[in-house]
């Protein structure tokens, strides 16, 4: 069983960093004013307006503040600003002794990956979400569901079945997230550990000749061997050759997995969209798929 942080409550104290791409103020402005209209005290990474290159600071201050985020033991959840790519410079370096005495909610997707799949492994949950930049276009709903699980530890999921579902009823801890970082780890001590797991995925931008070669690998150093079920996410954005592949993201899942007999669901409502579910990795769920509908409850 992993462990869950504490709930939040009024006048905690967050915070906001980013540990890849660079922000502006305006970028994370709107988060700041919802997370404080929640009753939280928003203080900011000391490297959030840094600019390196594309980076957010160089790899030393992102790590650094980063560190000091994990360490401090009034910190309550640390909401990263911003995916695009870097935290897997930061990830060797970090210490989580300190975040293991004092856990903290950590919540993002896409390049957060790295650090959903290490705290996986850590046995510790974390939070598969939008980020600050995204707060200005998420919806009130959307914000609800991470208010209910940051505030209440409650979270229920319902979507319409898809043509290409296999349906099923399991009950499992859930991991994932973007299915190109999780392809970068395999073999490394961050690699995504699947048995006996529901496998969630999702990506965006990706040409379908390469989401073929990822999910072949994924199979081939046999993630989907004892899978309990799979959760696909948006995949947006798809990219083909001038010479057609011949079957889109969706299609390509559903044939790399045909041989096996858990169940699966397409188009769940996470990943690089405008309605990002948030999701709890790590915690043990229910998930139904049946003819009707799709329902995650956690």
């Amino acid at each position: 069983m992993n462990k869950e942080p504490s709930l939040l409550k009024k006048g905690d104290v967050v915070s906001i960093i980013s540990t890849a791409r660079k922000v502006v103020q305006k970028d994370i402005q709107k988060s700041i004013d919802i997370l404080s209209g929640w009753g939280l005290k928003v203080v900011l990474a000391k490297n959030i307006y840094e600019s390196h290159h594309q980076f957010s600071g160089d790899d030393t201050i992102r790590k650094d503040s980063f560190q000091e985020l994990l360490d401090s033991k009034e910190i309550k959840a640390i909401f990263c600003a911003r995916g695009g790519y870097g935290t897997i410079r930061l990830i060797d370096e970090l210490d989580f002794q300190s975040f293991i005495k004092h856990p903290k909610w950590i919540i993002g997707f896409s390049d957060i990956t790295i650090l959903h799949s290490s705290l996986n492994i850590m046995k510790y949950c974390s939070i598969h979400s939008f980020m600050p930049i995204n707060y200005e276009s998420i919806s009130k709903k959307n914000l609800k569901n991470l208010y209910q699980i940051l505030f209440r530890g409650k979270n229920n999921i319902e979507c319409s079945p898809n043509s290409l579902n296999k349906t099923g009823f399991v009950k499992s801890e859930i991991v994932g997230g973007n299915l190109s970082i999780l392809y970068s780890l395999l073999g490394s001590k961050s690699d995504i550990k699947t048995d006996n797991k529901i496998l969630f995925i999702e990506d965006l931008d990706e040409y379908l000749y390469h989401v073929d070669r990822m999910i072949i690998s994924l199979k081939r150093a046999g993630k989907f061997n004892n899978v309990k079920a799979m959760i696909v996410g948006s995949m947006t954005k798809m990219h083909d050759n001038k010479i057609k592949f011949g079957m889109n993201a969706k299609e390509i899942i559903k044939y790399h997995t045909r041989e096996f007999n858990f169940p699966v669901c397409f188009n769940f409502p996470a990943g690089h969209q405008k309605n990002n579910r948030p999701i709890v990795l790590g915690k043990v769920s229910k998930l139904e798929i049946n003819s009707n509908l799709v329902c995650l409850s956690q």
